[in-house]
């Protein structure tokens, strides 16, 4: 039995003699309680935790100072000696100059500045300091004096004996490089030579398909001959190497309009054919050019010859209009990716587009019936979307300012393939300005007016981000005349009946639109009022222009619009009286609207005028030599004031019809 069960059993009992039995407690055994037994446990247990803490600190310690004892030493890094040395420079020797003067010459006595003919004027006083500057900046030559040398001729044989190849000194750019969107050039004989060159330097690196691609329009028929003569010499040119002749050269020859032509069923090297394939092409009456379309469809079907690297393809467009519009918008951009596809550079030889404006206007006189036409022609614009009002205030505008830029689609074009816009002259351009080096000399200024040629989603991604061209943009639609429900209100009317009653009921209608046509204007002069501060941050010139612009004519197109109601008013109270006949064979057909000087409602619409005619001379100044600047100057030319003027047509009958012909009709460019 174990001394716990000794401990548990219960106290013995004693018995007497008499058989008494006696409780009496046993000496040796100890009564254990619960409440003993817990203290004993605890201490128990409170002795074992004791001891691992106590274990466990004496290790730490241990380690503690063990860490402390073993030391690492850094290096640090040594100073950096700083050597200061100071360089003695060695005295030359100095050898006296020595001249031998010649004894028959006699001494100056008097300096004068027109003696000296060999001592450049830059400025060294030779004198006293005041007289020598005073004399050297009134220095006159005289024409009639010549100096003649009278040093032996100097000849230099072989000069050029170690210099490199010409092509070695001048290389076109490399595959990747954006191209010149806008090269200025006289004549198409300035843009085949530059042409010209740029082939040779292609057939330095392989063989060349060069793939032209002609207008159809009936306005181009002058213009493909002139190419086709300047053609033929360039090819005589590059005949003379080596490279030029056989198969290194080939040429395609195609042609759009409505459609596509492709004038060679295969490419050849032959002059004959490539004339004879010019000379097909034919006048498309439709008036539709689908450029883009063109392109694209004229590398797809050549694009087998560069693959392997056979061939350099080039494209050379020749057009004098910017192409349907609605076909540009759709095939831009895959015409690009065809053309970069296949490394293709893309060259136009294009006219001038309208400044901010798709359309320009040609007159054209029918030859049966004489009378005048001004065809319509897409001109345009040079930017990726119009940036000028489509209203000259009355109505859709007729005007042909150039913009100094291409039309965007074919700059756009040669630019991103690394080729060339060629800016001929246009009709419009040699009728303003009259000669060449003014027209090269306004062109060159622009440089800092330069379209945005990225891709039009690009710049409709960017336009909710600046709040200064999207402003612009919507009052320019907001405003356009070919939305027919815009037409219908800042469309006004520019002739009028002789008929009293019926001139009543017109000007009645007119007035009514003039007041609806005031309110769109004026909320739009208050939107781009509340838009000062960010013209103030834009940095773009050319925004700036075009935001400056726009405010000056929201401006004075009110004054002039108040102006058109109140002379309506004023003509029907007091008409305006006229001859019937004005000359002979003339008569009186209706009164048309034009523009003077004279106001008839001054008190309302001269601080309008005022407004405008200060803002527009401001834009006159900050942009000169560009169509801002020249745009402001003929809105102030036409005046503001209003009248109706009569109109006389001629009594003389048409000529004749020749029987069996029928009357020509209309032509499309």
């Amino acid at each position: 039995m174990t001394s716990e069960q000794n401990e548990s059993r219960p106290p013995s009992d004693q018995l007497t003699a008499g058989g008494t039995r006696l409780l009496t407690p046993a000496k040796s055994t100890y009564v254990r309680t619960p409440e003993s037994y817990l203290q004993r446990t605890r201490l128990r247990y409170l002795l074992r935790g004791t001891g691992s803490c106590l274990f466990s600190m004496v290790i730490h310690v241990l380690i503690l100072l063990i860490l402390g004892i073993i030391v690492i030493p850094i290096a640090t890094q040594a100073p950096i000696e700083t050597i200061v040395s100071e360089v003695i420079p060695e005295e030359l020797e100095k050898d006296d100059l020595k001249m031998e003067l010649d004894p028959d010459r006699e001494p100056v006595e008097d300096m004068d500045v027109t003696q000296s003919s060999s001592a450049p004027a830059v400025g060294l006083p030779t004198g006293s300091s005041g007289g020598a500057s005073s004399a050297t900046a009134n220095i006159e030559l005289d024409p009639n004096v010549v100096v003649e040398s009278d040093t032996g001729e100097i000849s230099i044989d072989n000069l050029a004996f170690s210099l490199p190849p010409s092509q070695t000194l001048i290389t076109r750019l490399p595959q990747g490089t954006f191209g010149d969107p806008r090269q200025i050039v006289d004549n198409y004989q300035q843009a085949m030579s530059r042409i010209t060159q740029e082939i040779m330097w292609m057939l330095d690196e392989s063989d060349v398909l060069v793939i032209w691609c002609f207008d159809q329009s009936k306005s181009m028929e002058d213009d493909r001959q002139e190419i086709r003569e300047r053609v033929e010499r360039v090819y005589q040119e590059l005949g003379l190497t080596d490279k030029g002749s056989g198969d290194h050269l080939l040429t395609a020859v195609t042609s759009f309009g409505a459609g596509f032509l492709n004038h060679l069923a295969k490419p050849t090297s032959n002059r004959d054919r490539i004339r004879q394939a010019i000379d097909s092409i034919p006048n498309d009456p439709s008036g539709k050019e689908m450029l883009c379309q063109a392109v694209g469809t004229a590398i797809r079907l050549h694009r087998n010859f560069a693959r392997g690297g056979r061939y350099q393809l080039a494209l050379i467009v020749v057009t004098d209009e910017s192409g349907d519009p609605d076909s540009n918008n759709r095939y831009l951009e895959l015409a690009l990716s065809e053309a970069k596809a296949v490394n293709c550079r893309t060259y136009v030889l294009g006219r001038e587009a309208v400044f901010g404006y798709p359309y320009a206007h040609m007159r054209w006189q029918h030859p049966q019936t004489n009378r005048v036409h001004w065809l319509q022609i897409d001109r345009g614009p040079e930017t990726a979307f119009v940036e000028q009002l489509q209203t000259n205030g009355f109505r859709r505008r007729y005007d042909s300012f150039s913009s100094g830029f291409g039309p965007f689609e074919q700059t756009r074009m040669t630019r991103e393939t690394g080729g060339v816009f060629f800016m001929l002259p246009s009709v419009e351009t040699r009728l303003v300005r009259g000669n060449v080096d003014k027209r090269r000399y306004q062109l060159e200024a622009l440089r800092p007016y330069l379209p945005d040629m990225r891709s039009r989603l690009e710049q409709l991604q960017e336009r909710d981000k600046v709040p200064l061209k999207s402003l612009i943009w919507k009052v320019i639609y907001d405003l356009n005349p070919y939305n027919r429900d815009v037409a219908k209100i800042i469309e006004i009317r520019m002739s009028y009946s002789l008929n009293p009653a019926e001139f009543l009921k017109q000007a009645r209608t007119e007035q009514i639109k003039a007041k609806i046509y005031l309110e769109y204007l004026h909320r739009a002069e208050k939107a781009m009022e509340e838009a000062a501060d960010l013209r103030q941050q834009e940095t773009s010139p050319r925004w700036q222009a075009n935001y400056d612009l726009i405010y000056a004519q929201t401006i004075a197109y009110q004054a002039r619009i108040y102006e058109y109601g109140a002379y309506l008013e004023t003509f029907i109270r007091k008409p305006k009286v006229v001859p019937f006949q004005k000359g002979p064979n003339t008569k009186l057909s209706h009164w048309d609207i034009s523009t003077r000087k004279q106001l008839v409602a001054a008190s309302v619409s001269q601080p309008y005028i005022d407004k405008a005619t200060t803002m527009f001379q401001q834009v006159i100044k900050n942009n000169p030599g560009t169509p801002w600047a020249e745009r402001a100057r003929s809105e102030l030319a036409r005046g503001f004031g209003i009248d109706l003027v009569p109109d006389y047509v001629s009594t003389l009958r048409r000529p004749p019809r020749v029987s069996g012909r029928p009357i020509q009709p209309i032509p499309k460019l």
